[in-house]
């Protein structure tokens, strides 16, 4: 089976295309999701046929988290490809994810919250060479971890 896994919380928006869990190509985009990921699905379906989307559904940037989840469940529902989620510590090592101002996410066991942090933390997103089916859910729907702030 044919799989793309999806991280667009920032930029560079990252898609690996994968073949019976290992990893056989990356494509990056310096774009804001909304621009890359139509151009990116337009490649990728023309030479892939996928049996699954898999995406970092947050908590992140809640503009690239809503565009990337209304993109791929139409894109879901249109092709008939089942759309399941990871959250974003899944592709960054469990590190702190970006809020806002000082604020980090932090994944605690199954607990996802908010800590302060004084100096700024570096935590790039990746792509597994090697995915594995029971580290994705079926509940896609995005987490946006704290209420929108203005």
């Amino acid at each position: 089976m044919l799989e793309a896994v999806v991280v667009a919380l920032t930029t560079p928006v990252l898609v690996g295309i994968y073949k019976d869990g290992r990893r056989i190509e990356v494509l990056t985009s310096p774009l804001q999701s909304s621009e890359a990921l139509p151009a990116l699905f337009d490649d990728i379906l023309s030479r892939y046929q996928l049996g699954r989307i898999v995406y970092a559904n947050g908590p992140g940037s809640f503009m690239a988290i809503k565009v990337a989840y209304i993109f791929l469940k139409t894109l879901s529902i249109v092709k008939e490809i089942p759309l399941q989620a990871a959250d974003a510590f899944y592709f960054n090592g469990n590190r702190p994810v970006k809020a806002v101002g000082k604020l980090y996410f932090v994944k605690t066991s199954s607990t996802i919250k908010t800590e302060k942090f004084d100096a700024p933390v570096s935590a790039e997103f990746k792509l597994p060479s090697c995915i594995d089916n029971n580290d994705f859910t079926d509940a896609s729907l995005p987490f946006y971890g704290i209420g929108a702030v203005g």
